[in-house]
This record gives C-alpha cells, sequence and structure tokens, in this order.
C-alpha cells in the first residue's frame, strides 16, 4: 500500500471540514456548515465557511432569482451563493470573493492559463489540472494563518454528475494533508413513509455508497429526519455505513434555522469534530448565552406587527432570504413577533391596494431589476407615503419612492427611471455615466461595500447612532443630482450621500412618520449579534403604528 503523501509547504496548519449532501437538494448543508461553525466558534476558535458550487456560471450575479434565490453581495463586491448570507448571520464575520467558487470560476481560470501557455503544450484534463484548481483555492482560506478551521460546503448532491470534481479534489485532499487535518461530514435524509410508519435507512445507505465509490470516506453523518431516530436505527446506519455509532448525528426539523446550533450541541456533533480533528486550544464547553438570549426574546415576544413585502420574486422565499432574516433579527431586538405578507406588486393597482395592505403595520418595497410590477410598486408608496404607514424601500424601492414623489408631489408626471423608460423626459433615476458603455452583464454594477455620510439628526443617523457609514450596493441606476434641489425644496431630504461621489445613498420624508429608503441593501449587513439598524427602527415604527 503507498504511503501517506506529504502535504506541500503551501498547506497551513488550519484544519479543514468538508460538506456533502446526499439523497435531494436543500436539506440544509449551509445551516449545518453554519451551526457548527457558531459552536466552534463559541469555543474560541476562528473559523470561516466556504461554498462550492457545481454550476458552470461564474458567478450567480446573472441568474433569476427564480432559479437559484437571492444573490448575496459581499464586502469586497463579490456577487455569491445566499449561503453565504447565512454564514455570516451566523458567525458575524464577514466572507469575501474566496467564499464562493463555481466550476465556471475554476474552468475559466485554467482555461486563460492554458491559453497564455502556463501548461507548456501538456493536454490540459479534469485530473490534474481542474482538481489542482479546485485544491489550490480549497486551501486558500487556511493558508493566511486566520483561521483554525475552514469549512467547505460542497454544493449539489453525490451521485451528481457535475459534482464529480469536487468530490475528487476532496478525495486527493484527504490523502495529502496530514491525518488528522481533515474530515468529511455527510448530511442525507432519513425519508419517513407513513403506510410504513417507519423511517427508512436506505437511501442514506445508497447515498454513503455513492460518496465510498467516488473515493470518499464520511468520518460523521448527519440525518436530516422529522421524527426522532431509534439507537438500533443509529446501529444500524453505523454498521452499512461505516462509521462509528456516536458520528450519527440526528437533525430533526426546526422550529427555526437558529435552533440548529443548540440541536447540533445535544447531538454533540462539535465534540466529534474536535476529537476527529485533535483540536486544541478552545473551551470545554462553548458561550451560547447571547445565543440563547437572542433564542429567548425570538420565541417569547411580547409585541407583533405584520410587514408588507412587495416584490416581483415573492413566489420563491429565498429570492428575498436576506430580508426576511433581518426581521428575525430586527424582531427579536424589539422582542417583537414580524409576521411577512408578501404582495406580488405585479398585482396592484390603485383600486386593490388598500386592501392588499389591510391590517400592515409597514411596507417594505424590495429590490430587484426590470419593469415587470413597477407601476404597482409606484401604486402601493403612493399609498403609504398618503396614508403616513412606516415605509421602507430598499435600492430599487428607494428609486421607486423617488420616481413615485417626482410624479404625485412634483407634478413631473412623466418622469421615471432610464431603467423602465430610456427616452423619458425627466430621468429623476438614470444610469451612471460609468455603467453607459458596459456591455457585459456579470459583476459590472457597482457592487460592494461603499461609504455613507449621513445628515445630522437625520431619521437614517438616529438609527445608526452615528454619522458615517459603510453599505454594501448591487445596482447600475442612481438618483439623478440634477434633481435633487427641486425634490429637497419640496420635502423629500437626501439624507445619506457617497463622500467621494455625491450620489445620493438615502431619501427621508421628515415629516413622516418612518419614511426612509437606502440605495444599499442593508439586508446584507443584519446578523444575529447585530440587527441592522434600519430594520429595528424600521420594526419599532411599525410597532408604533400599530399602537395607534
Amino acid at each position: 500500500m503507498p504511503e501517506r503523501q506529504t502535504p506541500s509547504p503551501s498547506a497551513s496548519a488550519a484544519k479543514f471540514i468538508f460538506v456533502t449532501g446526499g439523497v435531494t437538494s436543500s436539506l440544509g448543508k449551509g445551516i449545518i456548515s453554519a451551526s457548527l461553525a457558531k459552536l466552534l466558534q463559541a469555543r474560541g476558535f476562528r473559523v470561516t465557511i466556504q461554498k462550492f458550487d457545481p454550476y458552470i456560471n461564474i458567478d450567480p450575479g446573472t441568474l433569476n432569482p427564480y432559479e437559484h434565490g437571492e444573490c448575496y453581495v459581499t464586502d469586497d463586491g463579490a456577487e455569491t451563493d445566499l449561503d453565504l448570507g447565512h454564514y455570516e448571520r451566523f458567525l458575524n464575520t464577514p466572507t469575501s470573493q474566496a467564499n464562493n467558487v463555481t466550476t465556471g470560476r475554476i474552468y475559466d481560470h485554467v482555461i486563460r492559463r492554458e491559453r497564455e501557455g502556463a501548461f507548456l503544450g501538456k493536454t490540459v484534463q479534469v485530473v490534474p489540472h481542474i482538481t489542482d484548481e479546485i485544491k489550490r483555492r480549497m486551501l486558500l482560506l487556511g493558508q493566511n494563518g486566520q483561521f483554525d478551521v475552514v469549512i467547505t460546503e460542497i454544493g449539489g448532491c453525490i451521485g451528481d454528475i457535475e459534482s464529480l470534481p469536487f468530490v475528487e479534489a476532496v478525495r486527493q485532499l484527504r490523502w495529502e494533508l496530514p491525518e488528522y487535518d481533515s474530515l468529511v461530514i455527510h448530511l442525507t435524509l432519513l425519508p419517513y413513509l407513513k403506510a410504513a410508519g417507519e423511517l427508512k435507512t436506505k437511501p442514506t445507505q445508497h447515498s454513503v455508497r455513492d460518496l465510498r465509490e467516488a473515493g470518499l470516506q464520511p468520518d460523521i453523518l448527519v440525518c436530516r429526519s422529522e421524527h426522532p431516530i431509534p439507537m438500533e436505527m443509529r446501529r444500524k446506519i453505523a454498521l452499512f455505513c461505516n462509521v462509528k455509532i456516536n458520528s450519527v448525528i440526528e437533525s430533526l426539523d426546526a422550529d427555526s434555522i437558529y435552533s440548529v446550533p443548540l440541536l447540533m450541541r445535544k447531538e454533540g456533533l462539535d465534540e466529534r469534530v474536535i476529537k476527529r480533528l485533535k483540536l486544541t486550544g478552545g473551551t470545554q464547553q462553548p458561550d451560547l448565552e447571547a445565543w440563547k438570549d437572542f433564542l429567548g426574546k425570538l420565541k417569547n415576544p411580547t409585541e407583533e406587527v405584520t410587514i408588507a413585502l412587495v416584490g416581483k420574486y415573492v413566489e420563491l422565499p429565498d429570492a428575498y432570504k436576506s430580508i426576511n432574516e433581518a426581521f428575525v433579527h430586527a424582531g427579536a431586538q424589539n422582542e417583537c413577533k414580524v409576521t411577512v405578507r408578501s404582495i406580488q406588486s405585479d398585482n396592484i393597482t390603485h383600486e386593490n391596494i388598500a386592501a392588499l395592505l389591510h391590517g400592515c403595520d409597514g411596507v417594505l418595497v424590495a429590490p430587484g431589476f426590470g419593469e415587470r410590477g413597477f407601476e404597482g410598486k409606484i401604486v402601493a408608496v403612493k399609498y403609504v407615503r398618503e396614508h403616513n404607514i412606516p415605509f421602507f424601500g430598499i435600492c430599487l424601492g428607494m428609486q421607486v419612492a423617488v420616481v413615485e414623489y417626482a410624479r404625485n408631489v412634483l407634478g413631473l408626471l412623466d418622469a421615471n427611471s432610464t431603467e423602465m423608460d430610456a427616452l423619458t423626459p425627466n430621468p429623476v433615476v438614470a444610469m451612471m455615466e460609468e455603467q453607459k458603455n458596459v456591455t457585459l452583464k456579470g459583476g459590472t454594477m457597482r457592487l460592494g461595500a461603499y461609504a455613507c455620510d449621513l445628515r445630522r439628526g437625520s431619521k437614517a443617523a438616529k438609527a445608526y447612532a452615528k454619522n458615517h457609514i459603510s453599505e454594501r450596493h448591487r445596482h447600475r441606476y442612481e438618483f439623478n443630482n440634477d434633481y435633487l434641489k427641486q425634490f429637497e425644496d419640496s420635502g423629500l431630504q437626501a439624507t445619506g450621500t457617497n463622500p467621494e461621489t455625491g450620489l445620493v445613498e438615502v431619501i427621508e420624508l421628515p415629516t413622516h412618520p418612518w419614511f426612509v429608503a437606502g440605495q444599499f441593501h442593508p439586508e446584507l449587513k443584519s446578523t444575529v449579534e447585530q440587527p441592522h439598524p434600519l430594520f429595528v427602527r424600521f420594526v419599532r415604527a411599525a410597532i408604533q403604528h400599530r399602537k395607534g
């Protein structure tokens, strides 16, 4: 039998955990990864998580939200998978371009290098060239000395053709890294057959068999289930899947994703990982007091409000995942249950808006692209502005508020965004100059973190409790400053601006109970430990509105 290879000098002292999934998609690999990371972080370890996606798109930036849920944007401007949002919300630490890699990005890099002659005329193949590039990126975050543990989530299901290069790369890494420097966690499903009245282990057995055929033996199995897993069944799974019985972890359906770390702690997932990796230096018990305090507020609210989420992708909850989670964080901060009522903006008319918003204590107009549903959003903003209902606009939601105000207050009846009408006589929202010659769609918008100066005494400044902030962006169109004086003279204030460009970042109506909109995406920075201040104040305004 050949000897284990010596790892390359570039391999770091960090430990590597690989999370794979089987049987079906949407089992929650991202939540399990984030929960394990939280438990390790709570013990004092420095942890990061990365997602490797098998699709050929360079990134999710050009994908319709119905295809892949929301596109999550990092501080450094990376358009990434929505699982990175879970990572940040659980760990309260920012991710970056390096935390999300797709097949498309891997192949693009390798092909570019081939065109440059980097392979000296050799035949470029999946093994070793593609797998070498995957391995290089898998190790990248562990080489800077910032992390003790790097968790890598492999997208897709075991058995999918497109996932095979990633699985092969993990197989090679497990051979190359020192024995106790890596482990594999496999997430599977134990379906419950109502007719038989029992859980079935066969899909899990087959999934592990497929994994082993690809050269990987899981160290830990996390089994999703609707019912508790009897000990006898755990023994059966351990026997047929070649894992220790205490490495068969039960993952029951939870009332909240934020309960999962505590469920995994109860199952001893973190202890199994620490023992298998021989991790040293952490505390004996994880410090989860702040997390438990958050859950206590979340599950025992003293107030309740209903918020209307007006958007064009409302049929798919994942399309506005970060917004929904920001409401969870802000609700807990206010000890308030926030019920989000999704309203398809296509369906809004002047005749039905009152009925659609009946019983709502606040309205959020969501971000998006394109003209579909745009006029419905304008109707919604006009209604909440005139009826003093708390309003919060995000990105396109701010642009909608600008167009609505221009038409119905300034009297510019033909005002519009040039995204919706390129020939509008009154382009109160227009494309940035540097965007006008851009023909490529992916990664070409104003992306990532930008500074914003807030006007002293404004609602936004009071919410943040500071006057200088940084928020993440993802858009091409901006408030047209040629109209700024008209707006301000009539009452709509630009209370946040970019200090370098003068671009408007925040608008407010000072005379309204809460009418605030931002060109940025505040939902992307809301976490369990740091709920976003604009969401917190918006929910507080909704509570006050409900009380009258």
